[in-house]
């Protein structure tokens, strides 16, 4: 069987290849090319080391060290359109994005596996070095994913928008591990990343200086309607944030909703951050063929979270959930997942909480 790795880089891919081909696989590696010319240039691990001019050395070390074939793939324009293009809209907005959640299903698992065939290299698989599992069920006949094991590493979260089509033809080794046993799988194998440290985010500067949105001050106003500061751009702030305020009050303030239209930042104490419930459209069920009355199942709303109860029901607005427990810091525009245990049923937006 031919194996095509996504590589960024580091660590975790390239172990990914490494394992492939010693079971016997015959493996070529590929690395996104998301960067545009004007923006991106430190995009991190999360989008295979875009084209940070390290990463592409790494790549290719990589690719000698594993005696493969090594390509990079130019989907800057697939990238643009469908991820940035959405992450700026979104923050000039005032809405927070997760870029990673679109790029996964769109461009990582999308774009860019679609254009290395039509570039004419031949694979049978896709593989990357994504800490999840997935695996086919014979009672459903269909494709489950699973979070990975070492709950500290596992990106599930990420990877809701998965399609069925895709599962299929998509490989995970480093799943049944933790992070420190791949970490030492590098170093015991001699890989020539094995000490490199992780990339953590899409992007390691300010989001702000992405957008080309210039300061436009307004008000920082509480529950109420009185006046407490100035922000200096709504697309600088987030549901939840603390930091940054530069407000003196009896008690620690954070950002609880905008008001657009008056170009006003709102914000309470810390019990004013808790909701009960929110609506998500955009849902993408990726075994469950549709939500059957109300399902009690878990959920996060942020990728490091606990998940917690809830329950979910198709509404007029997509789906409603309904948290049995209420939940601080309910940011429309980022993804709230759903798992039965430690299968991944699915995601959605985040439009708005109640």
């Amino acid at each position: 069987m031919k194996i095509l790795i996504g590589l960024s880089g580091g660590v975790d891919s390239a172990v990914s290849a490494h394992m492939l081909k010693s079971r016997g696989y015959d493996i070529s590696c590929a690395m996104m090319k998301i960067y545009n010319g004007k923006v991106l240039s430190n995009a991190g691990n999360s989008c295979y080391g875009a084209d940070k001019t390290s990463d592409i050395k790494d790549a290719s070390a990589i690719c000698e060290f594993l005696d493969c074939d090594f390509h990079l793939i130019d989907v800057s324009c697939e990238f643009n359109e469908l991820v940035f293009s959405n992450f700026k809209s979104e923050y000039q907005n005032a809405r927070t994005p997760n870029p990673c959640t679109l790029c996964n299903p769109l461009i990582k698992f999308g774009a860019f596996p679609n254009k290395a065939k039509s570039l004419g290299i031949d694979y049978d698989k896709f593989a990357t070095g994504h800490y999840v599992r997935s695996f086919f069920d014979e009672t459903s006949g269909k494709y489950l994913l699973k979070r990975g094991v070492d709950p500290k590493k596992d990106q599930s979260y990420f990877l809701w928008g998965l399609k069925q089509q895709q599962l299929m033809n998509i490989i995970f080794p480093l799943g049944e591990f933790t992070k420190a046993e791949i970490r030492q799988y590098a170093i015991n194998n001699s890989i020539p990343v094995a000490a490199k440290t992780d990339s953590q985010d899409f992007y390691s500067g300010s989001y702000s200086d992405l957008i080309d949105a210039e300061d436009n001050f307004g008000d920082i106003v509480d529950i109420h309607g009185n006046i407490l500061g100035q922000h200096s751009g709504l697309h600088k702030y987030t549901i939840g944030q603390r930091k940054g305020l530069l407000i003196s009050y009896s008690e620690p303030l954070y950002v609880v909703g905008f008001d657009t239209a008056n170009n006003r930042l709102i914000v309470d104490i810390k019990d004013g951050t808790y909701k009960n419930g929110l609506f998500a459209d955009g849902v993408n069920l990726i075994h469950l063929d549709k939500i059957c009355g109300e399902l009690t199942v878990k959920a996060k709303i942020r990728s490091s979270q606990i998940p917690f109860d809830c329950t979910i029901s198709q509404c007029d607005k997509g789906v409603r959930v309904n948290f049995l427990t209420p939940q601080s810091s309910v940011a429309p525009g980022q993804s709230v997942v759903f798992y039965d245990d430690d299968i991944v049923l699915g995601g959605g937006i985040i439009q708005e909480a109640f």
